[in-house]
């Protein structure tokens, strides 16, 4: 008898991820249903590219000349997924073998659906995420409450192509954080829909390649929650987040030279506010001509969406 064609490619970006790149490709060997595998190595230094070459599921491997980040990664790979569906793993994601089933069979279920979303659980065990909620500022935050899902974490994810494209794929200029809930706003004004599959369960380490908290961790946080609400939501909602971070980094030096408490999490940092506006002024112009392409795209109201989702 002859295999079933795969009708997913699961993208894996990687950057030194020795430590843990073994683990995601033993259970992604041990998945119930075809698939391709590519990874994507961020030119790791630590000896992950002789971990992957040794592995005997044999995966795919796109190796890059330098790191460009999750997201990056994700938009290299694009142009060689050819199957109808696609996902993103993270590579410190180990998914449960009927993982990639109960996302498949998910989406086959709901045509409306462009993106269906996994069950991530914790290193403890318990519940990390079922997707992403957007908040009254316009933050992602992740959430365990199915009927509060906005949109997917990108850590472990499957998407129709088709829907993805027609989207506008990767923002790759992210790196990294934000580029899932971009997607997901840009998917629900193309007029899809996010589904969240509890069934399709996958451990997740959480920043082992990333360190949660750190400066840089923040200054990519910052950004492109700025730069994704100025290319997908309401303008008075960008404008407004805008001017708010702007005031508050003007601030902080008065709080401090009057004695004022400030608080000591680094993107309270002038510094790194600084570097975060600095960026977007250097691409703000890019991010008008995007919301120009993202809203002639779009048949769903940014509005409407905001009033939905945002709470």
């Amino acid at each position: 008898m002859t295999a079933a064609a795969p009708r997913t490619t699961i993208v894996v970006v990687t950057w030194r991820g020795r430590a843990h790149i073994t683990r995601c490709l033993d259970a992604l060997a041990g998945q119930d249903r075809p698939h391709r595998t590519v990874i994507v190595d961020n030119a790791s230094d630590d000896g992950t590219a002789a971990l992957i070459a040794a592995h005997p599921s044999r995966p795919e491997v796109l190796r890059l000349p330098a790191n460009r980040g999750y997201a990056g990664g994700l938009a290299a790979a694009l142009p060689g997924v050819r199957t109808e569906l696609v996902a993103w793993l993270n590579d410190d994601a180990a998914p449960e073998p009927g993982w990639l089933a109960a996302l498949e069979d998910a989406l086959d279920a709901d045509p409306g659906a462009g993106a269906a979303g996994s069950a991530l659980t914790a290193p403890d065990g318990g519940p990390a995420s079922v997707g992403v909620r957007l908040t009254p500022l316009g933050y992602g935050a992740d959430t365990a409450e199915p009927a509060e899902v906005f949109g997917f974490c990108g850590g472990a994810v499957l998407l129709r192509r088709a829907a993805l494209a027609a989207a506008g794929g990767v923002p790759a200029g992210f790196f990294c954080y934000y580029e899932d809930t971009d997607t997901s706003w840009r998917l629900r004004l193309a007029g899809w829909t996010v589904r969240p599959v509890p069934a399709a369960r996958a451990d997740h380490l959480l920043g082992a390649s990333t360190r949660p908290g750190s400066a840089r961790f923040h200054l990519w946080n910052e950004r492109n929650r700025l730069l994704m609400l100025l290319r997908c939501a309401p303008a008075r909602v960008a404008a407004r987040e805008l001017a708010r971070f702007a005031a508050l980094t003007a601030v902080l030096p008065v709080r401090r030279l009057v004695g004022r408490p400030v608080p000591a999490a680094a993107n309270f940092r002038l510094g790194l506010r600084l570097r975060v506006l600095g960026a977007l002024a250097v691409r703000l112009p890019a991010a008008i001509r995007d919301r120009g392409r993202i809203g002639r795209r779009s048949v769903a109201a940014r509005n409407e969406i905001w009033r939905t989702f945002a709470r």
